[in-house]
């Protein structure tokens, strides 16, 4: 059975996602504590479902 495709969410719907204002997410992305990111050639950002899903562990372990 094929493996199914890690889901690439735009900055939009990660930020409807956990619930934080546009400007939290983009600050934690400028001082590198915000889930990794892919760049695309044309300049959007993305971030896999499953690097999400593993930034939100590691917060949980954190707490």
């Amino acid at each position: 059975m094929a493996k199914p495709r890690d889901e690439m969410l735009t900055i939009p719907q990660v930020i409807e996602e956990i619930g934080v204002p546009r400007a939290t997410f983009y600050r934690w992305r400028q001082c590198r504590k915000g889930p990794k990111a892919i760049k695309l050639p044309n300049g959007a950002v993305r971030i896999r479902r499953s690097e999400l899903e593993r930034w939100i562990a590691t917060l949980e372990e954190a707490a």
